[in-house]
């Protein structure tokens, strides 16, 4: 086993190299002469120090760990693998925002993460809506808009993976820069604006894994654990989630979502009716008790009129928006009951400026706010909603998590299952583990034996 890791530790740093050199993803080539007519000529590489920095640190790590794997049991090396990305991240934030996460998010499609090979403690594991998940950890919508890298993303560790917003048809979003980071805040405003390839890509892909996956389970070829540690996803390890948005100059919103389901939901554990980004205009008004009921009820008698296994349909959920007032709480979490709506993800970006962001000159620029700062806002929803729903219905807690503590007080705030996303992209692959080993710390701490005894733990 370790002679094979170290063989796959050189032949990922041969293919970095090949891929970097070849298509120089920085964008900077220099002709070799000015001289008219020399166009043809070969065009040389020509890597910024940024690229140049970012390329030595990882192809070193990878050479490094091919040594180290040697001497090291695998899951000492899995350790040493998730270890080692804190010294190629911080690196990302030399680069341009979105061009940083296009990064992560190829690097990952191509395997170029490491994959979490220790079984998840038991602790940890739960049961919602007749899925299994190995942990409540999950990446929240956002990252992998476009489901290019679920495999990747799941095999890092996360109990589940939320994949879009994804629109009917193609849409490029806002324009550009759309992403900017507060670095010393721990946060990111985004306007993003739904940029999606489309229902037709993503369902493809989707296919694909799917029928990968079936293939594998056919043959008796998966390299899978036991079921104890592995859920019945139908992307493979982990559960997969698929968020569906609506496009920007679409006038029904209902059928875009419609149409989502009906592409879409065969391929996913669970749906989201995304009604709260704050970068379409239009979309929040969709969270009004009627509009909303309205909505639901066509989305519902959309994926119900499908065909199903013995599995049933994907449960389905709806994502809001940490800027309602407790009138507009109270009438979702009637909306909730009436309709026996799945689930709620609490919550989206807010457009608020909490301190001590408000005082920083980025802060001015339009968008959603997301990171540390939406924590406490997010965190105070979730309880609330928790009361509104009477503790009925699963919450996933998203907004600010970090570490551990944050993924521990969202459940004890209520929530079943937690989501991150700027957390993930500051702190990198090695914050999966690390939020994992934490919460269940946090756990043994108070007494729980479980994830299911301490949600909403607050509330008695």
């Amino acid at each position: 086993m370790a002679g094979r890791a170290a063989t796959s530790s050189a032949k990922w740093a041969k293919e970095f190299l090949f891929r970097r050199v070849s298509s120089n993803p920085l964008g900077a080539t220099r002709n070799c002469s000015s001289v008219p007519g020399a166009s043809s000529a070969p065009k040389v590489p020509h890597f910024s120090k940024k690229g140049r920095i970012l390329t030595g640190a990882t192809i070193g790590l990878a050479i490094a760990g091919g040594a180290y794997v040697s001497t090291a049991d695998e899951a000492t090396f899995c350790g040493w693998l998730f270890n080692a990305t804190k010294v190629v991240n911080p690196f990302f934030a030399l680069l341009d925002a979105e061009f940083a996460h296009k990064l992560a998010v190829s690097a990952a499609a191509r395997g170029w993460v490491p994959r979490e090979k220790r079984p998840d403690p038991a602790i940890l594991g739960l049961e919602v809506w007749g899925r299994k998940f190995s942990n409540p950890i999950g990446l929240a919508a956002g990252f992998d808009k476009n489901a290019e890298a679920t495999e990747g993303l799941l095999g890092m560790g996360f109990g589940f993976v939320e994949v879009g917003s994804v629109t009917p048809v193609p849409q490029e979003g806002n324009p550009k820069p759309r992403i900017f980071r507060l670095s010393q805040e721990g946060a990111i405003i985004n306007r993003c604006g739904f940029n999606s390839e489309g229902i037709v890509v993503v369902a493809k892909r989707l296919g694909a894994q799917h029928g990968k996956r079936m293939l594998a389970e056919t043959s008796g070829t998966s390299s899978s654990p036991s079921d104890d540690v592995k859920p019945g996803g139908k992307s493979g390890p982990g559960i997969l989630g698929v968020n569906l948005g609506k496009n920007k100059t679409s006038e029904d919103a209902a059928a875009d979502y419609v149409q989502g389901v009906h592409n879409l939901s065969q391929y996913a554990d669970y749906l989201v009716i995304n009604v709260s980004s704050p970068n379409t205009a239009g979309l929040r008004m969709l969270q009004g008790r009627k509009q909303l009921k309205d909505l639901v009820k066509k989305v519902q008698a959309a994926r119900d009129e499908m065909q199903w296994g013995d599995e049933g349909p994907p449960p389905l959920l709806v994502k809001i928006a940490p800027d309602l007032s407790r009138g507009e709480l109270e009438d979702i979490a009637a909306v909730a009951l009436a309709l026996h709506l799945d689930g709620l993800i609490i919550s989206n970006t807010t457009v608020s400026r909490p301190d001590p962001v408000s005082n920083n000159p980025v802060a001015t620029e339009a968008g959603g706010l997301s990171g540390k700062p939406l924590f406490p806002l997010s965190t105070n929803m979730l309880r609330d909603m928790y009361t509104l729903t009477r503790g009925k219905i699963p919450l996933i807690g998203c907004g600010g998590v970090s570490s551990g503590e944050d993924a521990y007080k969202k459940i004890r705030a209520g929530a079943t299952l937690v989501q991150l996303y700027t957390g993930f992209a500051y702190g990198g692959p090695a914050l999966i583990p690390q939020i994992k080993e934490e919460l269940v710390k946090c756990l043994e701490r108070d007494g729980f034996k479980s994830i299911h005894e301490a949600i909403g733990a607050d509330h008695r």
